[in-house]
């Protein structure tokens, strides 16, 4: 399954290179939502609360109402997790707050990931795993968590429904996803496992696909690399 993929900064649709080099901005944002329209799935992230810079909450709901959208980005409580889904997300994505707090088993917040399951429910809880060079990044990818990626899914296992995996090394830069990552990564888990970061071609995607794993792309979508 394609997820395409909606990022927002300053009010913008954006893609950046390596979450750091802004390479595309759009404002178009009723001719994107229509394109989207058809997919099951689509993921809203909110670059600027991610990277602790302000935040798009309004366009999050507004674009949350018309899309089936997971939404993530600077989600921290659980509450801000319900106030999302009441405006008309369907699925929540945790990233840097499994990651900290005084509660951390092998540096993941188990108490977090444990009350978001019981109040959300797993079905509706994404955990984000992103990485640079080989280690799980957090903070709009600036700061590093201390682990693996293995040691995150064996640890949030027990309670998301779903594992977001962002390749933060390849992200925007239309090179390829590392195949044999998710290849390895399918085989610790029974969750749904959502890969991004350097999807390039259609190819990629059903071979992707063949193994289980779903891929969620923005910048093979908005350059027209991958049909939509």
């Amino acid at each position: 399954m394609l997820i395409p993929s909606i990022d927002l900064m300053g009010g913008r649709i954006v893609q950046l290179v390596q979450g750091e080099k802004l390479k595309l901005a759009f404002d178009d944002f009723d001719y994107w939502i229509e394109r989207f329209s058809a997919y099951p799935m689509v993921q809203l992230i909110d670059l600027d609360a991610a990277m602790r810079q302000g935040d798009n909450a309004a366009l999050i709901e507004k674009i949350a109402k018309r899309l089936p959208c997971q939404v993530g980005g600077g989600i921290a409580t659980v509450e801000r997790a319900k106030q999302i889904l009441a405006a008309g997300a369907r699925r929540i994505i945790f990233g840097s707050a499994l990651f900290s707090g005084e509660n951390t088993v092998g540096m993941v917040n188990v108490d977090l990931a444990s009350d978001i399951q019981k109040s959300i429910g797993a079905e509706q809880f994404v955990a984000s795993i992103d990485t640079k060079q080989g280690q799980v990044a957090v903070k709009g990818w600036k700061e590093q968590a201390g682990l693996t990626p293995q040691q995150a899914i064996a640890a949030l296992n027990p309670f998301c429904g779903a594992f977001l995996y962002t390749h933060v090394d390849r992200e925007g830069t239309m090179q390829g996803f590392p195949f044999e990552i998710a290849r390895q990564l399918r085989a610790l888990t029974e969750r749904q496992l959502i890969v991004a970061g350097g999807i390039r071609e259609q190819a990629e995607i059903d071979a992707l696909h063949q193994i289980r794993v779903d891929v969620v792309s923005g910048m093979a979508v908005y350059t027209g690399a991958v049909a939509t």
